[in-house]
């Protein structure tokens, strides 16, 4: 780039560097002139206030030797020696003075001067001790001839003469620092105002070249503009292409979601609603066989809470309970629950790392994990196979992280399920953790499997990969974070079939704003023996709590109208704070569950739930 100064072009860099250099050396030079002459000035005035110290110790010289004079001379004519007072202390002051004169920067003949004044001085108080023993002895006569002799006289005309030439050169040194200082002034101006002068026309120079370039940079903006105009456009067009198909690829998504769901959901609610009905229909004409019905929609009922649950899972929104676990031990107990699982045609085989970390997850979580991808693992070896499953500490590095968004670099436990099944193809690879993405036969999967070892993974904080060759196997990785929390002694849970009874004299308050559910609650809890009172929302509940102090239990549900469940509890323990409190939910982020994870001081009960689970929370949360 260049630019126009006087009708020709230069290098635009070498000319602002030049022009800034120009100012630059002005610059310094004015405020080198500014500096000396700042310095010359302090200087002046150091030397001023020295000759002023100087002056000052001269004269009290002179003076203390005039005092003591006047003391000798009064005494030797009077006797009094109230006229001696004066002179006490004058010869060590005098001294003193003297001695701070010679601490001084002097020149040779001040110096000179200062030593002549002390023979001097010692001289006249030499004198004047003398004649004032001689009158203190009575010898006045001797005295005062030596007062009357011209040699004292002599010594204080010596004196003033050195005191007035030592003034005399002070002052004359003062006056020729003066003159100095004016003249290097003189010449601080006019470097000033020749550097002022420079500096002007530089700075005109340089308001063209400004001025020029600023032309030159307004028209090369004008086309810079025009075309971002043009870029933007094209951008625009091509965001609009990308949105459509963005929007096609997810209404594929949510159509393929919504097809899986409608699909199994409906068989589901088919099995519940033809059991029911032929219960129903058996137990009004009073025939036997209702209770296989009722098992097939319990059966029906327990399969769609598991979809429900495996959709949660790959949302990311599924609660969970975690713990600190020893990953070979889970390993360990799943063991015969696998090779049931696989058969006598594959080969089973556990490798446990020693000193494996502990991780802090969600067991029963973990366990359905591993036990999908072992299931998914068999269904790939149709005709048999090894399997085989290792344990291992591992540390994901930043290089790992950087190449995979949803990682973050640090340590984990490894848990590595390998295959030697039919392997799957790079497209099909891309799409496992899909929701209802499946490559079986129809009725043989429903492709929730692996998005919910996904989204277990993610919400658990750490990582899932898959390795895989058409004809050579398959390898899922899964990595949970290590913890430094203490592993905590698992309690065996109750069997499923226990189902506590419960006593009449407990009172629960049921508060649930869906009537339906309110009703087969209450009925529930009533049937297990517990005398129950209702409410269809948090205010109702309150009165009723007012009215009923002796409720033992409160169970609410967390999301409803008006008042959610945690400020309904946290109301009713301000004026009961023995009351305990169940929860329950289909569903909720905010006071009870906190990202995924349930709060440690509160007991939940997911919907839906058996009559069985409701009565080991109930009974649980009445025994805490």
């Amino acid at each position: 780039m260049t630019v126009a100064i006087l009708g020709r072009r230069f290098p635009a860099a070498v000319t602002y560097g030049v022009a800034l250099c120009a100012a630059l050396l002005l610059l310094l030079l004015t405020i080198s002139a500014a500096i000396v002459q700042t310095t010359a000035a302090l200087a002046l005035n150091q030397q001023v206030r020295e000759s002023i110290e100087r002056r000052s110790h001269y004269r009290v010289v002179l003076q203390r030797m005039t005092d003591a004079e006047t003391a000798q001379r009064g005494f030797l004519i009077t006797g009094d020696t109230t006229y001696l007072q004066p002179l006490e202390g004058a010869h060590a002051e005098a001294l003193e003075h003297l001695d701070a004169l010679e601490n001084t920067q002097l020149t040779i003949a001040a110096a000179a001067g200062v030593a002549r004044m002390r023979q001097v001085l010692e001289a006249k108080f030499e004198e004047l001790d003398h004649t004032v023993a001689l009158r203190r002895q009575g010898r006045t006569r001797e005295a005062m001839a030596i007062v009357q002799s011209d040699s004292g006289r002599e010594l204080m005309r010596d004196l003033r003469v050195v005191v007035e030439h030592a003034l005399d050169s002070e002052s004359n040194n003062v006056v020729d620092s003066l003159d100095a200082a004016d003249e290097a002034a003189r010449r601080t101006l006019w470097v000033i105002i020749f550097a002022g002068a420079l500096m002007l026309v530089v700075g005109g120079l340089l308001v063209v070249t400004v001025r020029n370039a600023m032309a030159e940079l307004r028209a090369s903006r004008d086309d810079a503009e025009a075309a971002h105009r043009r870029a933007l456009d094209e951008i625009g067009a091509r965001e609009q292409a990308e949105s459509k198909v963005r929007q096609m690829q997810k209404m594929e998504a949510i159509g393929q979601i919504t097809g899986g769901v409608a699909h199994d959901f409906n068989n589901m609610l088919a099995v519940i609603m033809s059991a029911l009905q032929l219960a129903k229909r058996r137990m009004d004409r009073g025939q036997e066989g209702a209770a296989g019905f009722i098992d097939s929609a319990m059966e029906g009922a327990r399969r769609a809470a598991a979809l429900t649950s495996r959709l949660l899972a790959f949302a990311r929104r599924q609660p969970l309970s975690p713990t600190v676990i020893d990953v070979n031990r889970v390993l360990g107990d799943m063991s015969e629950l696998l090779r049931r699982t696989l058969g006598e045609t594959v080969e089973l085989e556990t490798v446990l790392a020693g000193g494996l970390w502990r991780v802090h997850a969600d067991r029963h979580e973990l366990e359905q994990a591993i036990l999908n991808i072992c299931i998914n693992a068999r269904d790939a070896m149709p005709d048999g196979g090894k399997l085989t499953i290792e344990s291992a500490n591992a540390y994901l590095d930043e290089e790992y992280a950087r190449a995979n968004d949803d990682v973050t670099a640090g340590q984990y436990v490894l848990i590595a399920i390998t295959d030697n099944g039919s392997g799957m193809s790079p497209e099909v690879k891309l799409k496992v953790f899909e929701p209802f993405f499946t490559t079986k036969e129809v009725g043989k999967g429903t492709g929730l499997g692996l998005s919910h070892v996904h989204g277990f993974l993610k919400q658990s904080g750490g990582h899932v990969s898959i390795y895989s060759e058409l004809g050579v196997g398959t390898t899922v990785k899964l990595y949970l974070p290590r913890t430094g929390l203490a592993e905590q002694s698992a309690t065996p849970a109750p069997a499923e079939s226990e189902a506590p009874a419960g006593d009449p004299e407990t009172i629960i308050l049921v508060v649930e704003d869906d009537a339906r559910v309110r009703v087969l609650s209450v009925a529930a809890l009533r049937d297990l023996g517990y005398t129950v009172l209702h409410a269809d929302g948090g205010p109702r509940a309150l009165e009723i709590l007012a009215q009923t102090p002796n409720v033992a239990l409160l169970f609410t549900d967390v999301v409803m109208p008006e008042m959610s469940g945690r400020t309904l509890a946290d109301q009713a323990r301000a004026s009961l704070p023995n009351l305990k409190v169940l929860y329950t939910t289909g569903y909720t982020q905010n006071a009870i569950v906190h990202n995924g994870v349930v709060d440690a001081d509160a007991r939940l009960l997911l919907k839906p739930y058996t009559i069985a689970d409701l009565a080991r929370k109930v009974r649980a949360a009445l025994d805490n």
